[in-house]
């Protein structure tokens, strides 16, 4: 019998995130995130976001920067397309979210990753925000996440993999499922 040990690495640390389960199943009140973005309006429709701090394990934390993020309208649409349209990056979130547990599945499964690409399609009916027709809802009808993956494992086992990527995606969960939100208007 030929026995070896195969060294994966596709770059997560998974011991460390067993590790972070194990603290906060401990310490639930840990596992209160609270993430925040400011966003400002520069002209038309062209906004700048800014995302720089965020709290959770007991504390308030900063990234290691400043992250800012243009979002604007295609010229189609008589403006300066100075960036992705906010519902683009939506699909940007889902798709960043689903391939990272991609790749954080895989290290946990042993499974070594040579390439994964995720393709997000959104369809929308710009009928309802333009308010042409009440009956059309004003976001996505559907969305299409095709991955294409190669990686050293079956295809049952990469589908597995993303099932459970899927399975425990914070922005898959909020696309698919209805969250409270809160608007407030201060002078």
């Amino acid at each position: 019998m030929n026995m070896y040990n195969r060294i994966v690495d596709n770059g997560v640390n998974v011991e460390a995130l067993i590790g972070a389960r194990e603290a906060l199943t401990e310490a639930p009140a840990g596992a209160r995130f609270q993430w925040r973005a400011t966003c400002h309006w520069v002209n038309g429709t062209h906004t700048r976001s800014e995302v720089e701090q965020f709290s959770g394990l007991g504390e308030e934390h900063c990234h290691r920067r400043n992250f800012r993020f243009d979002a604007d309208h295609p010229e189609i649409f008589a403006a300066e397309d100075n960036g992705a349209t906010p519902a683009e990056y939506v699909l940007v979130g889902l798709a960043s979210c689903l391939t990272a547990g991609v790749a954080s599945v895989a290290q946990h499964r042993n499974i070594q990753l040579h390439s994964v690409k995720a393709s997000v399609c959104g369809d929308m009916d710009i009928q309802g925000i333009l308010g042409i027709d009440p009956q059309v809802r004003n976001g996505y009808q559907g969305i299409k996440v095709t991955f294409d993956i190669d990686a050293d494992a079956t295809r049952e086992e990469i589908e597995a993999v993303v099932a459970q990527s899927q399975k425990r995606s914070a922005v898959f969960d909020m696309v698919t499922n209805p969250t409270m939100v809160e608007v407030e208007v201060r002078s």
